[in-house]
């Protein structure tokens, strides 16, 4: 019977991965090239800013998000270590003292001295649960399960933290990018007012043509402010990421134009399972609970225990370690659970259920993954295109002010048309900005898909076997 037992518990701790059922693409839709140029790990210096690359760095290591993360990697190691101490024996060391004393008084009514009695003991105990069915070993298995997912925890709390860095960076250029702008369209609107007033005086003007102007002058210095304030949430968000306060962060920043743009092709689909931190985590928890599903069913079969203890007892202190003081006692128990209300049932059901959830979380993840890297592929595809476009468009509008300007100047020009002109010009400028913004927030969100950077390829020969 103890053969057949052994047999099928064999068979039922099979402890593989559920198959996923993954439906894995050849090669990404919106991608248009196979080219093999994945992200270097230091990905960042592809825009060509040291300061972007001096934040990047610090907020490695100083980062308080990456370093609960990091400590939570601890914590999950110590888990491991405490449900791997089921799968070695316990042993422990006791001495002991003991005084007593008995009753004075007898059956006849006669009082005594009593009598004193003292022992001393020294002895050793241990105890071993033999792990026959595999429900130590399932729970170490799970807790060390657990401390991966940690490791590719702290790995996606990285990630986040350096995309954030290099969104709010860009953010910050392009809020300087846009106040020059603005500036820039503050002095032409004043510049069209001084002429627009030459004209009043010449009475070849009114004071509705004065009026208008005035209007689009101050709607060009309200639109600073907000901008200003942009700028310093931005730079605060910066100072939160590398551990400082505001104070004592100085970005200077300067130009979305001085920024490159870095070429990068996501690689093939079946990589990024084995790239983006959080496929791993997800696929490490994953294991943990079909673990924990192994240490459940194990709670069915009888539990094991050996103990033994052994030493020296005496009453005498100088013959407590002499042969015939010695002891020792050795005993086996074998537990089988009959009936609990239903509790290791229901914790097995309940583990198979938690399972079941993790492998569905676990598919998810990677068809959404596949879907953030078409996204960001898209992404980058439409806003170069759409920058291409406005780069158009301001030159043209550019054109036309200049051109409207002109005739004001030479008193030909209808006022509706000048005022036309520049806010379309200033309003092209202002979309060039934001153009460009969008644009390497999607070469960002690309590095993001694809899990951030990627180690070196190591090249086999091709003889190789």
């Amino acid at each position: 019977m103890l053969a057949i037992v052994a047999t099928s518990a064999g068979c039922i701790l099979t402890k593989d991965l559920p198959d996923p059922a993954l439906d894995i693409p050849h090669g990404y839709k919106a991608a248009r090239t196979t080219a093999d140029t994945p992200p270097t790990l230091d990905w960042w210096r592809g825009f060509g800013s040291s300061e972007l690359t001096g934040l990047m760095e610090e907020a490695q290591t100083v980062n308080l998000d990456i370093a609960a993360a990091t400590s939570r990697i601890i914590q999950a190691d110590q888990q491991a270590r405490i449900a791997g101490a089921a799968l070695l024996p316990s042993l422990s060391a006791n001495g002991q003292k003991t005084y007593s004393r008995t009753s004075g008084a007898s059956s006849s009514g006669l009082t005594n001295s009593g009598r004193e009695v003292i022992n001393y003991s020294s002895s050793l105990s241990a105890s071993y649960e033999i792990d026959f069915w595999g429900k130590n070993r399932d729970a170490t298995l799970a807790a060390e399960e657990t401390a991966t997912a940690n490791r590719f925890d702290r790995d996606v709390v990285a990630l986040t933290t350096l995309t954030s860095v290099a969104n709010a960076y860009f953010q910050v250029l392009a809020a300087q990018d846009r106040i020059r702008t603005a500036d820039r369209n503050i002095a032409s609107a004043l510049r069209i007012l001084n002429a627009i007033k030459e004209r009043l005086k010449a009475g070849t003007g009114t004071d509705l043509d004065v009026a208008q102007q005035e209007s689009v002058l101050a709607n060009q210095r309200a639109a600073v402010p907000p901008l200003r304030q942009t700028l310093a949430q931005n730079v605060n968000a910066l100072a939160t990421l590398v551990a400082r306060p505001p104070e004592s962060v100085n970005v200077k920043g300067g130009s979305l134009n001085r920024i490159a743009s870095p070429r990068v092709t996501p690689g093939l689909p079946s990589e990024l399972l084995t790239q983006r931190p959080d496929i791993r985590r997800q696929e490490a928890q994953l294991a943990s609970a079909t673990a924990n599903v192994g240490n459940a069913r194990a709670q069915f079969f009888p539990s094991i225990q050996l103990t033994g203890q052994g030493g020296y007892q005496s009453s005498a202190l100088v013959a407590l370690f002499q042969p015939h003081a010695a002891f020792f006692s050795l005993a086996g128990g074998l537990t089988q659970p009959i009936f609990d209300g239903g509790r290791i049932l229901g914790n097995f059901e309940y583990t198979k259920a938690k399972q079941d959830e993790l492998l569905q979380t676990y598919r998810k993840t990677v068809v959404s993954a596949f879907a953030d890297v078409d996204n960001a592929l898209v992404a980058i595809r439409q806003t170069t295109e759409k920058l291409r476009l406005q780069r158009e468009v301001l030159a043209a509008s550019r054109r036309a002010f200049e051109l409207s300007e002109q005739q004001l100047r030479a008193g030909t020009a209808d006022i509706v048309t000048v005022l036309n002109t520049q806010l379309t010009l200033f309003q092209a400028e202002d979309s060039l900005s934001q153009a460009q913004l969008a644009r390497f927030l999607a070469i960002v969100s690309l590095y993001q898909a694809l899990g951030g950077g990627w180690e070196p390829r190591i090249e086999r020969p091709a003889n190789a076997l």
